[in-house]
């Protein structure tokens, strides 16, 4: 069975205010329906995707959050 996902329906990070609105988005609806992470730069909407697993996306953001990274 072939699943067709609607486009990404992208959310900006929370530190993007801290930043003028520039940094990175993800989506969350196809990280919750595949177990993928596409992350963008939010400067560059057409420029490439980073498609990270959603295991090492929450390591990331765990470590972020611990001041580890």
């Amino acid at each position: 069975m072939t699943r067709t996902l609607r486009p990404y329906a992208w959310v900006k990070s929370s530190y993007s205010d801290a930043n003028g609105g520039d940094c990175v988005e993800w989506a969350p609806a196809h990280a919750s329906a595949t177990g993928i992470v596409p992350v963008r730069d939010s400067k560059v909407p057409a420029g490439p995707v980073l498609n990270v697993p959603a295991t090492a996306f929450a390591a990331f953001v765990a470590g972020v959050k611990d001041g580890a990274v």
